[in-house]
């Protein structure tokens, strides 16, 4: 029996209550790669086979679609909320913000903090991506958005379209 001020903790059978696992396959030492697989994942790695396997099972998936069509189409099938705007001049795409219906109602729950992070260049397009995060009460943190942005005037644009997805006022109070 252990006791503290407040609590006692009494065991009756200190045994397990299920039996040993027959599979360790979650377990760490058994997920490693054998001596002989290691060897197989350095060949298909220099051969580039993979690569093109890959490559290939993509374009099927896309069905003829461009990349920016693919990502308007799994952003639907996957229950995300997206805006963009093609270039004043053109018919090119110049932003485009997603977020997830669940992250949007997350952050109509917790509105108090949210982090916007900004990382140039980082795409073969080289736009910038704008990462929103939010954060519950308990710490706990998760995506409210996801931007790629052309132009670097259009950053208001992104927040207040931001806000328009998460339907919630925008008051920010300058700070340097």
């Amino acid at each position: 029996m252990a006791t503290s001020e407040n609590w006692q903790l009494f065991v009756h059978n200190g045994r397990h209550n299920h039996k040993i696992a027959i599979y360790s396959h979650s377990h760490a030492q058994s997920a490693r790669l054998t001596e002989e697989q290691l060897q197989q994942t350095e060949q298909f790695r220099k051969s580039h086979k993979i690569y093109n396997v890959v490559a290939k099972i993509k374009r099927d998936r896309m069905q003829g679609r461009n990349t920016v069509e693919e990502v308007l189409h799994l952003s639907a099938e996957r229950s995300y909320t997206v805006f963009y705007r093609n270039g004043e001049d053109n018919n090119v795409l110049s932003d485009i913000v997603a977020a997830h219906l669940t992250s949007i109602a997350m952050i109509r729950t917790w509105p108090y903090v949210l982090i916007m992070d900004t990382t140039y260049k980082t795409n073969k397009y080289n736009m910038p991506l704008l990462e929103c995060v939010g954060m519950t009460p308990t710490g706990k943190n998760f995506t409210v958005a996801t931007a790629f942005m052309f132009f670097n005037k259009s950053n208001t644009y992104i927040l207040h379209l931001l806000c328009r997805i998460v339907r919630v006022r925008l008051s920010m109070k300058e700070s340097l």
